[in-house]
């Protein structure tokens, strides 16, 4: 696969990054700082990739420190990609039951009783120990200074000024969140300098851990962990509880000690000689695996880029690829029966290939039957059939739209558009010497609710389970587990070697928009940068992960697309005589960052979309 067109490279509205010894990618300019200055001091990719991640928390760029990580790093050492899943769990009395008594559909998407345990400072210290070569001293440094004052952005204090409202519900929120409490405006200005006193005390008291383990003799790793505990298990972690639940919310000091991150191993399939890796199936991340399984089968390039035969092929993959993510995906410790052997089998993605239907959007796609390719037979016939699917119910028509899962045609308001994109940044970090990390860290958005005095802001993550097993059997709340998550950083290797790393801000369309920056590079010879900021479309055929507590807040809008309002005027006649309802904003995807590896040259070239604030610093 020839990339010689990097060469002839066409005009951005971007610049796209050049690199030789390293490269940091994230969502605010100053955390891309925050990682060249780890560079700069000699630390590798992963200590760049986690003083990025803790800037991004402090700057509360979509996620605060009680959210949660997930990362998939290539060691050159080992030449292994591997995993990190640092996702908290529900806690202790968070049962289907619990909210439904309180009449909920699906758990809260705001307030105390939507966190799941916090899972970033855990694996931040986990992966800085195990991988990195730096003392949290030197990696929170930049984020300490941050949090003793930055000139905030408007981007951010805006969305504290439109949230103030419900941060006001909080007192912690409120105390550290409007400063100007009784004025016009509540929220800190743009430039005004920002002060998060409480979680600089709490990033300084994971510090002094870390450093009184050192003066005891303590190796690198062991005094990292420590600050680790005092987080999870100490005075810390007793104030996090304290303010939690006087505010409301169920996590215990005992679910904060059980918890710890897990070192995993990615999935990933082969697309024309490209091996690329995702998390495993508590993300949505093998959504996109899926669907590359079932557009192996046509010739995309020879379709050509966003043509109507293009955009509707890869619409209907997506469909049947979320389909499955809606109905299969959990979290595997809880669920080891998850079909994920037969879901990625190249025989299931030719099944799902054929079901293609080249004149028109099907709308009643709902998910397959992966378990005949894995040698087992589907336990959930039944209720598949109940639920109206085609595969599953004979009786059903071609053009039926399951009941329960039917939306409304009409045009995509913003609100639902929001909860379709909401939340996440990105963080993406290479060095000379081969490590390569791709972060997607989230949770703990505005407005959050901040857990006493600890400045940190709590998760959100529980709306991402359900309560009743008809919608999803493997991702039911429990205490203790994972729940489906949209969050999905994503990594490719070429002949044994790093080919790119890539990450995107954004809910459900996370995997959407990576798919096809993906497709847009490897088909279509964009340059990285140019992938990051092509048009894309978006797919309102699923269940919505995040946003909306009613049944009808989440459910699939079969056919509704978002398109680029550039979109040829023919494109949109041909769309929507095959059935399409259309939707149309300057803004396609949210923000892709991304490393491209030219091993020809022996060089990096980031990508970061031009949408948003993200930004990249290389040398």
């Amino acid at each position: 696969m020839s990339f010689a067109m990097l060469s002839t490279a066409q005009q951005t509205q971007k610049p796209p990054l050049h690199g030789k010894n390293w490269m940091a990618i994230t969502g605010k300019p100053l955390a891309a700082t925050a990682g060249a200055k780890l560079f700069n001091s000699g630390g590798n990719a992963v200590d760049a990739a986690c003083a990025m991640l803790a800037a991004t928390c402090t700057m509360w760029d979509v996620l605060s420190w009680g959210g949660e990580t997930q990362a998939i790093i290539y060691n050159p050492k080992t030449k292994m990609v591997f995993s990190i899943n640092a996702m908290g769990v529900a806690p202790t009395g968070a049962t289907p039951e619990f909210f439904k008594s309180k009449g909920y559909n699906f758990p809260p998407e705001y307030g105390p009783l939507a966190a799941t345990t916090p899972g970033t400072p855990g694996g931040l210290c986990y992966m800085l120990a195990e991988y990195g070569t730096k003392s949290l001293k030197e990696v929170l440094e930049p984020a300490m200074q941050l949090a003793s004052g930055y000139p905030i952005e408007a981007q951010t204090a805006n969305s504290i000024e439109r949230a103030k409202d419900r941060l006001k519900q909080w007192p912690y929120s409120k105390a550290v969140m409007l400063p100007h409490l009784g004025e016009k405006r509540e929220a800190p200005e743009a430039g005004e300098i920002f002060v998060q006193q409480d979680l600089y005390n709490t990033l300084s008291k994971m510090v002094e851990a870390e450093q009184n383990a050192l003066k005891k003799g303590a190796t690198r790793k062991a005094a990292i962990m420590a600050a680790y505990e005092r987080f999870y298990k100490g005075d810390i972690a007793d104030e996090f509880v304290r303010g939690c639940q006087e505010q409301g919310g169920l996590i215990t000091k005992q679910d904060l000690a059980n918890w710890k991150p897990v070192e995993e191993e990615p999935t990933h399939v082969n697309y024309k000689g490209i091996d690329v890796y995702k998390l495993q199936q508590w993300t949505q991340g093998p959504s996109l695996l899926q669907a590359l399984n079932i557009l192996e089968n046509f010739d995309l390039k020879k379709m050509g880029y966003n043509s109507v035969k293009y955009i509707n092929t890869v619409y209907q993959a997506m469909s049947m690829s979320f389909a499955d993510r809606d109905f299969y995906y959990g979290d595997p410790r809880f669920s080891p029966q998850i079909p994920m052997k037969g879901l990625l089998s190249e025989e299931y993605a030719k099944l799902r290939a054929s079901q293609i239907d080249s004149n028109k959007n099907l709308s009643n796609v709902g998910p397959g039957d992966p378990y005949p390719f894995e040698g087992r037979i589907n336990p959930f016939k039944e209720l598949l059939a109940k639920r109206g699917f085609p595969e599953f119910d004979s009786s059903a028509k071609r053009n039926f739209v399951p009941a329960h899962d039917s939306g409304g045609l009409a045009m995509i308001d913003m609100e639902y558009q929001d909860r379709l994109w909401r939340g996440t940044t990105s963080v993406e970090a290479a060095d000379k010497e081969g490590w390569v990390v791709s972060i997607t860290p989230s949770g703990g958005w505005i407005p959050a609710t901040i857990a006493g005095r600890t400045g940190v802001g709590m998760s959100q993550r529980m709306q991402s389970f359900v309560l009743d097993s008809s919608l999803n059997p493997f991702n039911v709340v429990a205490p203790g587990k994972r729940p489906r998550v949209t969050l999905t950083p994503s990594l490719a290797m070429k002949d044994g070697k790093p080919f790119l790393a890539f990450a995107v801000q954004g809910g459900d369309t996370q995997d959407q928009n990576l798919l096809q920056f993906f497709l847009n590079m490897v088909e279509f010879g964009m340059t990285v940068q140019q992938a990051t900021e092509a048009a894309n479309i978006n797919s309102n055929q699923l269940w919505l992960s995040l946003g909306g507590m009613k049944i009808d807040d989440r459910k699939p809008k079969p056919g509704s697309i978002l398109l680029q309002d550039q979109t040829p005027q023919s494109v949109r006649d041909a769309l929507k005589k095959m059935g399409y309802t259309l939707s149309f904003d300057d803004k396609t995807s949210g923000p892709i960052n991304a490393i491209y590896f030219d091993w020809k040259h022996g060089s990096f070239w980031g990508g970061s979309s031009n949408h948003g604030e993200d930004y990249g610093i290389a040398w």
